[in-house]
């Protein structure tokens, strides 16, 4: 019988990062398929690789007219990397599933559920072997499974670590969506866990690898809009329906809209200026008798001091009717994504005084192709594998996110402002920018 094959596969602290006699027939054919389930088969086709060479086409159009960038191109389907999708609710079945059709380097190939019927249903929709459908209660068998490469976590949030931690035992990466956790005890043992294993660990911030935002980004970092000075950043939604709904309890939420749907903004200001707070005030409001807001906060306001100077003013609800925007104002000039961090239709709004007329004020739209956002990232965190190098938004990224979100509750109970030691150096979270896959 060959050996089994091991698988490789405080306030002051508020920033710590700069990331298994005779033998009858019967009995020897038991012991055969004992092993069997435990040892992964051999893979005919390795994953992975670099990408096939893209098919160029002559120009057809002048140089004064918006390139295409060409026909994408991705692996073969047999040498994407196989993920895992833990959770079957409408994040997953909405946005996520279908998004694997625009991936190039990614497919799912197994799914975890506590509905067997549900489950099936989706794996019969999307291809998914039958013996790759698994519960809660057998999801560490993973680490048997040589289809699955990562694990996706779209679970309730005060789930996100224990089944971070099983899935970095069980040998593969884990991408999961945010908030990271409710806890910063509970990030910090989702870094801990997938660096013990020598497993990757991404945050699902989905809107850093999508082009409005990336494009911001360079446009604040170039000057394009002189100094910034202040980004007014708000995102909420009427939310209603079923009371008993996860996002409605604090122990499977950790917090009402703010971590939820607040923490967009909150990480849209880091990333936009690449710059730490020093400096937060909040503010929580809930209406008096709304059942909603028996366990989590409806409403809450932050405002946050950057050492450059820059003063963010946010907005988070569970009680107004849905806007999910931000607008940066520049010395120069202002510019917006509105909406900004819905999962598609967004558009740029640049604002500036005409080159041509003194007495003008050019507002244009700034146009640029639709990307599906979950692909983006799901091919992101792929390349990652691949390639062997960090992910943009690890897990030290969603780690700063809840230790600022423990903060700014702790400024709106206090009444007080919450100071901050100042970090130095820009995207010290993060890992390299993403690269554009076409």
């Amino acid at each position: 019988m060959s050996e089994l094959f091991k698988r490789r596969f405080s306030r002051r602290h508020i920033l710590t990062t700069a990331g298994l006699g005779a033998i009858s027939a019967t009995a020897i054919g038991s012991i055969g398929e004992e092993v069997a389930a435990q040892e992964p088969t051999q893979q005919a086709t390795p994953r992975g690789g670099p990408l096939p060479p893209q098919i160029e086409f002559p120009p057809i159009s002048a140089s004064t007219e918006v390139e295409t960038g060409g026909p994408p191109t991705a692996l073969p389907p047999e040498r994407r990397l196989g993920f895992a999708i833990v959770g079957l609710g409408r994040l997953s079945l909405e946005e996520i599933m279908p998004a694997f059709a625009e991936s190039k380097l990614a497919k799912p190939t197994a799914l975890v559920s506590g509905d067997a019927a549900k489950a099936n249903q989706v794996a019969q929709q999307y291809g998914i072997k039958p013996q790759n459908v698994y519960n809660y209660q057998n999801y560490d068998n993973l680490r048997n499974n040589p289809d699955v490469d990562v694990i996706y976590i779209v679970l309730p949030n005060s789930m996100h670590r224990e089944y971070t931690v099983r899935g970095a035992k069980a040998g593969k990466h884990i991408l999961c969506e945010k908030p990271m956790a409710t806890t910063v005890e509970d990030c910090q043992q989702m870094i801990d866990a997938c660096k013990n294993a020598n497993r990757k660990l991404m945050i699902a911030y989905r809107c850093q690898y999508e082009p409005h935002h990336r494009a911001m980004i360079q446009m604040i970092r170039s000057k394009e809009l002189g100094a910034i000075k202040v980004i007014q950043a708000d995102n909420g939604q009427n939310q209603g329906g079923d009371l008993n709904q996860w996002r409605l309890k604090r122990a499977l939420a950790g917090g009402g809209s703010l971590p939820d749907v607040g923490v967009y903004c909150l990480n849209a200001t880091r990333y936009l200026t690449g710059e730490e707070p020093i400096a937060i005030s909040a503010q929580t409001f809930s209406t008096p008798g709304d059942p909603r807001f028996k366990e989590v906060e409806e409403s809450v306001t932050f405002q946050l001091r950057f050492p450059s100077g820059i003063l963010a003013i946010c907005s988070t609800s569970y009680g107004f009717h849905e806007a999910r925007r931000f607008r940066v104002f520049g010395s120069d000039a202002w510019g917006q994504l509105d909406p900004a961090f819905a999962y598609n239709g967004l558009r740029m709004m640049i604002s500036r005084k005409s080159p041509t007329n003194s007495m003008a004020e050019n507002v244009s739209e700034v146009r640029m192709s639709q990307k599906n956002q979950f692909a983006l990232e799901i091919d992101h965190m792929a390349d990652c594998v691949i390639q062997n190098k960090q992910p943009h938004t690890p897990g030290e990224e969603g780690l700063q996110d809840q230790k600022l979100i423990t903060l700014i509750y702790e400024a709106a109970q206090t009444g007080k402002t919450i100071t901050l030691p100042r970090v130095s150096g820009l995207d010290v979270t993060r890992g390299p920018a993403p690269r554009m896959l076409k």
